[in-house]
């Protein structure tokens, strides 16, 4: 499987099926220790700690492992063969068409609609650089393939049948996440119609929060 175009959609997931947000916030509490009444003396074992210091090689172990050259070349090399470049671009191209029909219901009607969305896009694909996506991409192979499994992939994608997959996974790809985000919305429908049904005192308060908004 062309793990490249997986990158881009994972890289893009969150953009192309927005979750639907809840219409009351609810505040997030966060535990921190023990509860202390009020007014009472703290103890002193509960005093803040000091926050150490991180060792000096914290860095060292952050950065990025040098990729050996002739496997950088190697990967570098199956992205050309499998057009790479224009494949991402199709993909982007083609989430972003996933992603119109959601926003247009997201937002309230009105002539500036059509406009705002048409900008958005544009802003949004001028930031997504195809450049930017392959760079990441090659650490990623880089860690799941080894020069031998890069060699047989190149071999692979140069035979009628890798050409035929290189040609067609991207549209299954984005066929596929659209039909899946239909099934997803389908059932966060149903699945949330239930839950009221069984519950009568929270469609009551839901309801009520909903009037009061309003």
């Amino acid at each position: 499987m062309k793990t490249t175009v997986a990158v881009a959609l994972l890289a893009l997931a969150p953009l192309a099926t927005p979750a639907q947000r809840p219409s009351i916030s609810q505040p997030l509490v966060a535990a921190s220790g023990p509860h202390i009444a009020s007014g009472a003396t703290p103890k002193s074992n509960l005093a803040p700690r000091p926050i150490q210091a991180a060792p000096q090689d914290s860095a060292a172990k952050q950065a990025p492992a040098r990729i050996d050259p002739a496997k950088d070349a190697l990967i570098r090399k199956l992205f050309e063969i499998q057009g790479t470049r224009k494949t991402m671009q199709e993909v982007i191209t083609g989430i972003s068409n996933n992603m119109k029909p959601t926003l247009v219901r997201s937002l309230p009607p009105g002539d500036y609609r059509d406009k705002l969305i048409d900008l958005f896009f544009e802003r949004f694909q001028s930031k997504l650089k195809v450049d930017d996506l392959i760079e990441v991409s090659v650490p990623v192979y880089d860690k799941y393939f080894s020069k031998e499994d890069l060699a047989g992939l190149v071999q692979f994608y140069q035979t009628p049948l890798g050409q035929k997959v290189n040609s067609v996974l991207p549209k299954v790809l984005v066929e596929t996440q659209a039909a899946a985000a239909g099934i997803g919305e389908e059932l966060g429908r149903s699945s949330m119609m239930e839950v009221l049904a069984e519950h009568p005192d929270l469609a009551k308060a839901l309801e009520d929060a909903t009037s009061s908004k309003n």
